[in-house]
């Protein structure tokens, strides 16, 4: 399998020496960084060229790295039904910048473009509807961010005078700041079965 994906890699980046910065084959899995620019004739030519034929999309996700100016990488999983092949394929991007949409392409991204602009705040330019879908429309922050407080910054409950949902900010008691990192045997009082043998022969 890797002599073939290797074969793969190198045809990709002949033929597309203006996206192609590397490749690389890991764990039998070829993966492919690339720039944005022209991206998106680039997965175009992913789906068409006869030697890949990459013709679903899988998924779209992102990874952050807030210590790096090129903050995000981008990465997309790609099948071939017709080779039997993966493909992931990736590129980096800073926090302000807009990857371009591939609806066109593979209209399956509409959704999966949505998802990643939720969870992370990466805009989409050319996507035909880009708002958020697994978060409220009035959420604040995006929630797979490193920077994003785990509690995130409201709560949701269900107000009985009002007989409505409320948000509230984010208020935890004391109580749940005192975090006891014990193991749940240590301090504790408690006698094995045939302890008491020990203490007889003492």
């Amino acid at each position: 399998m890797s002599e073939a994906l290797k074969e793969l890699g190198a045809h990709i980046e002949l033929k597309r020496p203006d996206c192609v910065l590397s490749y690389e084959i890991v764990r039998d899995e070829l993966t492919m960084v690339v720039t944005p620019a022209n991206f998106v004739s680039f997965v175009e030519f992913l789906k068409t060229d006869g030697t890949c034929k990459f013709s679903t999309l899988v998924d779209i996700t992102a990874v952050d790295y807030p210590s790096r100016e090129a903050r995000f990488d981008v990465v997309y999983h790609f099948l071939s039904m017709y080779q039997n092949h993966r493909i992931r394929v990736k590129f980096s991007v800073r926090e302000d910048d807009m990857v371009p949409s591939i609806v066109d392409v593979h209209p399956s991204a509409n959704w999966f473009e949505r998802e990643v602009f939720d969870m992370f705040g990466i805009l989409f330019s050319g996507h035909p509807d880009l708002r958020r879908i697994l978060t409220d429309y009035g959420f604040r922050g995006y929630p797979l961010r490193k920077d994003f407080p785990t509690t995130g910054y409201t709560e949701v409950r269900y107000d009985e005078e009002q007989k409505r949902v409320v948000y509230e900010p984010v208020s935890l008691v004391q109580d749940y700041r005192q975090f006891d990192f014990m193991s749940p045997w240590e301090g504790a009082e408690y006698i094995l079965p045939g302890d008491e043998k020990t203490e007889a022969k003492g």
